[in-house]
């Protein structure tokens, strides 16, 4: 795993779409950022925080969040704990420049 406490491996790519396995340690952070795409965010193995518009969504694992795409956020692993990480973005856009979602640029 990264300095950074984290650690990424892309499933599935097609420049409209793609699935990432995020793994984060425990206390890990990534700071608030934005996708030009929606995502959606599965926990599969423990716990983490995302922090969106000021409020706190806590996801224990097998819960699902859907994200419209441009919405800040940051994400916290509680324990240390992974991921599945989805952006589809808009018709016409492409996954490289400013279309491609910051997480996924880190």
């Amino acid at each position: 795993m990264g300095q950074s406490g984290r650690n990424a491996k892309t499933l599935a790519k097609y420049p409209d779409f793609r699935v990432v396995l995020m793994v984060m340690k425990a206390n890990a952070r990534f700071r608030e950022h934005k996708a030009a795409g929606r995502i959606s965010v599965e926990v599969v193995f423990d716990h983490i925080q995302m922090h969106i518009l000021r409020k706190i969504v806590d996801l224990p694992a097998g819960h699902l969040l859907v994200l419209d795409r441009a919405v800040l956020h940051d994400v916290e692993a509680q324990k240390e704990s992974a991921f599945l990480l989805t952006i589809a973005w808009p018709e016409g856009a492409e996954s490289s420049g400013t279309a491609r979602n910051d997480l996924v640029n880190r």
